[in-house]
Order: C-alpha cells, then structure tokens, then sequence
C-alpha cells in the first residue's frame, strides 16, 4: 500500500512548511489535497492510513480531506480538454481522436493546510 508513503511524505511537508511559518503553529486541524483518479491512489486507502502518517507529528489530531480530480485529455482535434472515463482509452471521447496528453488526473498534491497559531505573547511586543 503506498498511499501510507505518500501520506508520510504530505505530513513531513506540512511540518516544514509549519515550521517555516511566520507565526508558531501549535496544530493543525486539516489537510486537503486534490487527488487525480489516474494517480493510483485510492482514496479509502488513503483515508485508512491517514491515523497512522499522523501520529506523533503536527497533524496528529488533524481531518484529511481528498478532493479527488477527474481524468482529462487535451484533444487537438476539438481543440480543448475533455474528461476521460479510462486510463487506456486514451482517445477523445467526443470525436475518437487518439491523444496521449493526459492533462488532468495524475494529481497528488497538497491543496491547503488549516492550522492554529500560537498567539502571540502582547508583553513580548510591547518590550520590542
């Protein structure tokens, strides 16, 4: 199963990227991310491995929520993208052309991340 390492990868991110905030995160509540449906990740693998990527980390109580992206291909025929149905029918489905420009759906990405801050401390602003 690699979604648990595609998960492992998306909490060290968001650690860095909390890490590098200009507030001090203290938690964060959720993360998104937009997820292709020719990326190979399932989504109820995704959602099953979630509690053990988390744990001992920032994300630790945090919600995952999958937005998942439909399959689309470029098709210079119609001239615009259209959404596919199949991986190996790589052809456009209104007019047959045959495409290889997948555009969409090999998504996996980090879509936004909602955290909590540390307030912060007004005596420490006031002796600056």
């Amino acid at each position: 199963m690699h979604e648990l390492g595609l998960l492992t990868s998306v909490v060290a991110a968001v650690e860095k990227a909390a890490a590098q905030a200009d507030s001090q995160v203290t938690r964060v509540e959720k993360v998104a991310l937009d997820v292709g449906t020719m990326s190979e990740a399932i989504p109820e693998a995704l959602y099953g491995s979630w509690p053990i990527a988390r744990q001992d980390s920032i994300c630790a109580q945090a919600e995952l929520e999958v937005t998942m992206i439909p399959a689309s291909v470029y098709c210079p025929r119609c001239a615009r993208d259209v959404p596919i149905d199949e991986f190996f029918a790589l052809t456009c489905p209104e007019c047959g052309m045959p495409t290889g420009n997948l555009t969409h759906g090999r998504e996996f990405k980090i879509a936004w991340v909602q955290w909590d801050t540390e307030p912060e401390d007004p005596s420490s602003a006031a002796e600056s």
